[in-house]
C-alpha cells in the first residue's frame, strides 16, 4: 500500500463523518422547528373563522408596595418626603413674596404719581400767588448791588 493513499482515505472518511454530523444536526433542527410550528399553529387558530379572536384584558390591579423593613430605605423615603414638602413650602412662600412685592411696588408707584401731581399743583399755586401779589413792574428801582 502506498503511504499517500492511506492518508487520502482517512481524509475522505473524516469528511464523510463531518458531512454526516452536519446532516444529523440539520435534520434535528428542522424536526424541532416543524414540531414547534405545528404546536403554535394549533394554539393560534381561532374558534370562529369569521371573527377575530377576542382580546382578554386583565382586571386592573391596585399595586402597592409593602412598607420596607430596611431602616436605610425608610430613612431614604422619609428624606425624600421631607424634601418634597420643603420644596412645596418654599415655592408657596416664593409666590407669596412675589405677590407681596408686586403689591408694594404698585403702591409705591401710585404714591410717586400722587407726589408728582401734588408737586406740580403746589408749583402752579405758588406761581399764581407770586403773579397776583406782584404788580406789573418792579417796585423798587433804586436798589444797588
Amino acid at each position: 500500500m502506498l503511504p499517500g493513499v492511506a492518508i487520502d482515505t482517512r481524509k475522505t472518511i473524516a469528511r464523510e463523518e463531518l458531512n454526516m454530523s452536519q446532516v444529523k444536526k440539520m435534520l434535528l433542527g428542522t424536526a424541532f422547528i416543524a414540531i414547534a410550528g405545528s404546536a403554535f399553529a394549533q394554539t393560534a387558530q381561532p374558534s370562529d373563522a369569521g371573527q377575530p379572536p377576542a382580546q382578554v384584558t386583565p382586571a386592573p390591579q391596585n399595586l402597592t408596595a409593602p412598607a420596607p423593613t430596611d431602616p436605610l430605605v425608610q430613612k431614604r423615603n422619609a428624606n425624600a418626603q421631607a424634601n418634597a414638602e420643603y420644596k412645596a413650602s418654599k415655592k408657596a412662600s416664593q409666590q407669596e413674596l412675589k405677590a407681596t412685592s408686586k403689591q408694594a411696588k404698585e403702591q409705591y408707584k401710585e404714591q410717586v404719581r400722587n407726589a408728582k401731581i401734588n408737586k406740580k399743583a403746589d408749583k402752579q399755586t405758588a406761581n399764581d400767588e407770586l403773579k397776583s401779589a406782584e404788580p406789573n413792574g418792579p417796585q423798587n428801582t433804586n436798589l444797588q448791588h
